[in-house]
């Protein structure tokens, strides 16, 4: 791969817009693979937490909690919540407990597939240890400038 600059250049360029693009890049390919599937990536996530719960599924406000820091549209997550109940892919019960429907978990475990061959497209020719320098070195920018990243 030839890069844009030499490493002198590269390391006056503008942060900002580098995280900027990486972000764009990613998301969108990420977005893509989903699509195939019939699929939003805020409808992945509800899937996801899903299929991590056991029997008794989760509480909606605790779904919506848990994926508020990956939000970036508009109208939350409710919206996106109720269209996967009307594909009858979650069911909700009168606790407002969520739960996958076996074509709710049939369509997850298809599209997370999906999404394992687009995280290996991303990451080809970036060995572990680069991937997680460059997530170290984003984490103290955002920590430098008191932004808040979200944790695990």
């Amino acid at each position: 791969m030839d890069f844009s600059h030499d490493d002198e250049g590269l390391a006056r360029q503008p942060i900002g817009y580098w995280s900027w693009a990486a972000h764009k890049a990613t998301v969108t390919h990420i977005r893509a693979a989903l699509a195939e599937h019939g699929l939003t990536q805020p409808r992945w996530w509800v899937l996801n937490q899903l299929a991590d719960a056991d029997g008794s599924g989760r509480a909606r406000a605790e779904v919506v909690t848990l994926l508020r820091g990956y939000l970036d549209i508009e109208d939350g997550l409710e919206p996106e919540i109720d269209t996967l109940i009307g594909q009858e892919l979650i069911t909700e019960d009168s606790r407002a407990r969520l739960r996958l429907t076996p074509q709710g978990h049939a369509l997850r475990t298809r599209a997370y597939a999906r999404v394992a061959r687009a995280r290996e497209e991303m990451h080809e020719g970036i060995a572990d240890e680069e991937f997680v320098s460059a997530l170290k070195v984003l984490q103290r920018m955002i920590h430098n400038v008191g932004g808040q990243a979200w944790h695990a």
